[in-house]
Protein backbone atom coordinates (compact mmCIF):
# COMPACT_ATOMS: atom_id res chain seq x y z
CA UNK A 1 0.00 0.00 0.00
CA UNK A 2 1.18 3.81 -0.74
CA UNK A 3 2.56 5.66 2.23
CA UNK A 4 0.57 8.78 1.91
CA UNK A 5 2.99 11.69 1.53
CA UNK A 6 3.57 13.70 4.54
CA UNK A 7 2.58 17.19 5.25
CA UNK A 8 4.65 20.35 3.93
CA UNK A 9 4.11 23.30 6.17
CA UNK A 10 2.23 24.83 8.75
CA UNK A 11 -0.40 25.77 6.92
CA UNK A 12 -1.52 22.05 5.81
CA UNK A 13 -1.11 20.91 9.59
CA UNK A 14 -3.18 23.11 10.55
CA UNK A 15 -5.93 23.17 8.41
CA UNK A 16 -5.53 19.02 8.81
CA UNK A 17 -6.34 19.84 12.82
CA UNK A 18 -9.08 21.96 11.90
CA UNK A 19 -10.72 19.24 10.10
CA UNK A 20 -9.58 16.63 12.67
CA UNK A 21 -10.65 18.30 15.40
CA UNK A 22 -13.17 21.41 14.76
CA UNK A 23 -14.44 21.63 18.14
CA UNK A 24 -11.11 22.88 19.04
CA UNK A 25 -9.14 24.31 15.99
CA UNK A 26 -10.29 26.61 13.41
CA UNK A 27 -8.68 28.64 10.57
CA UNK A 28 -10.94 31.45 10.45
CA UNK A 29 -12.69 33.30 12.83
CA UNK A 30 -12.26 33.84 16.74
CA UNK A 31 -9.87 31.24 17.74
CA UNK A 32 -10.25 29.00 21.22
CA UNK A 33 -7.21 28.69 24.03
CA UNK A 34 -5.83 24.98 23.84
CA UNK A 35 -5.33 23.13 27.28
CA UNK A 36 -2.13 23.45 28.59
CA UNK A 37 -0.36 20.56 27.43
CA UNK A 38 -2.51 19.71 24.19
CA UNK A 39 0.57 19.29 22.40
CA UNK A 40 0.85 15.65 24.19
CA UNK A 41 -2.33 14.78 23.83
CA UNK A 42 -1.84 16.02 20.04
CA UNK A 43 0.85 13.58 19.84
CA UNK A 44 -0.58 10.88 21.52
CA UNK A 45 -3.69 11.26 19.15
CA UNK A 46 -1.96 11.29 16.05
CA UNK A 47 0.12 8.35 16.90
CA UNK A 48 -0.52 5.91 13.70
CA UNK A 49 -0.81 9.26 11.64
CA UNK A 50 2.21 8.57 8.97
CA UNK A 51 1.67 12.86 7.63
CA UNK A 52 2.60 14.53 10.19
CA UNK A 53 5.76 14.91 12.58
CA UNK A 54 6.09 15.65 16.07
CA UNK A 55 8.81 18.33 15.04
CA UNK A 56 6.45 19.92 12.22
CA UNK A 57 3.52 19.43 14.69
CA UNK A 58 5.37 21.26 17.25
CA UNK A 59 6.25 23.83 15.05
CA UNK A 60 2.74 24.35 13.45
CA UNK A 61 1.63 25.07 17.02
CA UNK A 62 3.87 26.97 17.81
CA UNK A 63 2.63 28.71 14.49
CA UNK A 64 -0.99 28.97 15.87
CA UNK A 65 -0.60 30.38 19.48
CA UNK A 66 1.83 32.97 17.99
CA UNK A 67 -0.69 34.80 16.25
CA UNK A 68 -2.53 37.89 16.78
CA UNK A 69 -5.91 35.79 16.05
CA UNK A 70 -5.11 33.49 18.85
CA UNK A 71 -3.54 35.75 21.64
CA UNK A 72 -6.66 37.97 21.23
CA UNK A 73 -8.25 35.06 22.60
CA UNK A 74 -6.27 34.42 25.48
CA UNK A 75 -8.31 36.17 28.58
CA UNK A 76 -8.32 35.57 32.17
CA UNK A 77 -11.23 33.40 33.30
CA UNK A 78 -12.16 32.35 29.75
CA UNK A 79 -12.21 28.15 29.70
CA UNK A 80 -9.14 26.83 27.66
CA UNK A 81 -10.37 23.48 25.45
CA UNK A 82 -9.34 20.24 24.67
CA UNK A 83 -9.27 18.20 21.33
CA UNK A 84 -13.37 17.55 21.62
CA UNK A 85 -13.35 21.25 22.90
CA UNK A 86 -14.63 20.27 25.81
CA UNK A 87 -14.04 22.75 28.67
CA UNK A 88 -10.44 22.66 31.04
CA UNK A 89 -8.82 25.12 33.18
CA UNK A 90 -9.94 28.46 33.16
CA UNK A 91 -7.15 31.24 31.83
CA UNK A 92 -5.19 32.52 34.84
CA UNK A 93 -4.46 36.34 34.96
CA UNK A 94 -0.81 35.86 34.72
CA UNK A 95 -1.11 33.75 31.31
CA UNK A 96 -3.47 35.98 30.20
CA UNK A 97 -1.38 39.09 31.18
CA UNK A 98 1.42 37.10 29.33
CA UNK A 99 -0.65 36.59 26.53
CA UNK A 100 -1.55 40.59 26.16
CA UNK A 101 2.15 41.23 27.12
CA UNK A 102 3.17 39.07 23.51
CA UNK A 103 0.78 40.77 21.66
CA UNK A 104 1.63 44.39 22.50
CA UNK A 105 5.41 43.56 21.80
CA UNK A 106 4.69 41.99 18.34
CA UNK A 107 2.39 44.84 17.57
CA UNK A 108 5.18 47.23 18.46
CA UNK A 109 7.66 45.65 16.76
CA UNK A 110 5.45 45.64 13.66
CA UNK A 111 5.11 49.34 13.79
CA UNK A 112 8.29 49.84 14.57
CA UNK A 113 9.75 47.96 11.50
CA UNK A 114 7.55 50.38 9.63
CA UNK A 115 9.27 53.09 10.55
CA UNK A 116 12.42 52.29 10.29
CA UNK A 117 11.47 50.45 6.64
CA UNK A 118 9.95 54.30 6.32
CA UNK A 119 13.28 56.21 7.48
CA UNK A 120 15.53 54.47 4.90
CA UNK A 121 13.02 55.30 1.89
CA UNK A 122 14.72 58.54 0.06
CA UNK A 123 13.26 62.01 1.31
CA UNK A 124 11.04 63.92 -0.97
CA UNK A 125 11.74 67.02 -1.99
CA UNK A 126 8.67 69.72 -0.54
CA UNK A 127 8.46 73.31 -1.92
CA UNK A 128 9.12 76.16 0.53
CA UNK A 129 6.14 78.11 1.34
CA UNK A 130 6.27 81.56 -0.87
CA UNK A 131 8.85 79.79 -3.07
CA UNK A 132 8.29 80.27 -7.02
CA UNK A 133 6.54 77.37 -8.23
CA UNK A 134 7.27 78.19 -11.85
CA UNK A 135 11.01 78.23 -10.97
CA UNK A 136 10.82 74.74 -9.32
CA UNK A 137 9.71 72.54 -11.86
CA UNK A 138 12.12 74.86 -14.48
CA UNK A 139 15.18 73.41 -12.16
CA UNK A 140 13.36 70.32 -11.91
CA UNK A 141 13.34 69.97 -15.54
CA UNK A 142 17.22 71.17 -15.64
CA UNK A 143 18.67 69.26 -13.41
CA UNK A 144 16.44 65.51 -13.43
CA UNK A 145 15.54 66.48 -9.52
CA UNK A 146 12.63 64.29 -8.85
CA UNK A 147 11.56 64.67 -12.48
CA UNK A 148 8.75 62.14 -14.42
CA UNK A 149 11.76 60.47 -16.06
CA UNK A 150 14.11 59.60 -13.22
CA UNK A 151 10.69 58.14 -11.52
CA UNK A 152 9.69 56.33 -14.66
CA UNK A 153 13.32 54.48 -14.13
CA UNK A 154 12.17 53.16 -10.93
CA UNK A 155 11.14 49.48 -10.84
CA UNK A 156 7.32 49.19 -10.78
CA UNK A 157 6.36 46.08 -8.03
CA UNK A 158 4.66 43.54 -9.90
CA UNK A 159 1.77 41.81 -8.31
CA UNK A 160 1.75 37.83 -7.51
CA UNK A 161 0.76 35.46 -9.92
CA UNK A 162 -1.02 32.14 -8.99
CA UNK A 163 2.42 30.88 -9.46
CA UNK A 164 4.35 33.28 -7.11
CA UNK A 165 1.38 32.34 -4.29
CA UNK A 166 3.80 29.65 -2.55
CA UNK A 167 5.28 29.10 0.58
CA UNK A 168 8.08 30.62 0.72
CA UNK A 169 8.41 33.45 -1.93
CA UNK A 170 9.73 37.12 -0.78
CA UNK A 171 7.18 39.49 -1.39
CA UNK A 172 6.86 42.77 -0.13
CA UNK A 173 3.33 43.81 2.17
CA UNK A 174 2.14 47.12 2.59
CA UNK A 175 0.83 47.43 6.62
CA UNK A 176 -0.28 51.13 6.84
CA UNK A 177 1.60 53.01 4.69
CA UNK A 178 4.98 51.54 4.03
CA UNK A 179 5.78 48.24 2.36
CA UNK A 180 7.90 45.59 4.51
CA UNK A 181 10.11 42.46 3.50
CA UNK A 182 8.27 39.11 4.15
CA UNK A 183 8.00 35.36 2.91
CA UNK A 184 4.98 33.79 2.22
CA UNK A 185 4.46 30.85 5.11
CA UNK A 186 0.27 29.64 4.62
CA UNK A 187 -1.97 29.91 1.64
CA UNK A 188 -5.40 29.58 2.78
CA UNK A 189 -8.31 30.46 0.75
CA UNK A 190 -9.53 33.74 3.23
CA UNK A 191 -5.73 35.02 3.08
CA UNK A 192 -2.13 34.37 2.91
CA UNK A 193 0.13 34.30 6.01
CA UNK A 194 3.01 36.23 5.45
CA UNK A 195 5.95 36.24 8.15
CA UNK A 196 8.12 39.28 8.62
CA UNK A 197 11.63 39.94 9.29
CA UNK A 198 10.56 40.52 13.15
CA UNK A 199 9.32 37.16 13.32
CA UNK A 200 5.75 38.35 13.40
CA UNK A 201 3.02 36.25 11.37
CA UNK A 202 0.24 37.90 9.92
CA UNK A 203 -2.91 37.04 7.24
CA UNK A 204 -3.02 39.50 4.26
CA UNK A 205 -4.79 40.03 0.86
CA UNK A 206 -2.94 38.64 -1.93
CA UNK A 207 -3.92 42.18 -3.14
CA UNK A 208 -1.82 43.71 -0.34
CA UNK A 209 1.45 41.69 -1.50
CA UNK A 210 4.05 42.44 -4.39
CA UNK A 211 7.10 40.16 -5.31
CA UNK A 212 9.86 41.15 -3.31
CA UNK A 213 12.67 43.00 -5.95
CA UNK A 214 15.24 39.75 -5.07
CA UNK A 215 12.09 37.37 -6.26
CA UNK A 216 11.47 39.87 -9.54
CA UNK A 217 15.65 39.93 -10.45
Amino acid sequence: METPQKFANSKEVIAFLAETFPNCFSINGDAKPLKIGIFQDLAAALEDEPRVSKTLLRSSLRHYTNSWRYLESVKEGVSRVNLQGEADAQIEAEHAEHAQKQLEESKAAAAEKRKEFKKAQPKRRFEKPGSNTKSTKTFSAKKGTNSASSRSNKPIPQKLTETDVSVGTKVTVKLGKVPMPAVITEVAKDGIHVQLDTGMVVKVDQNALRLASSKRS
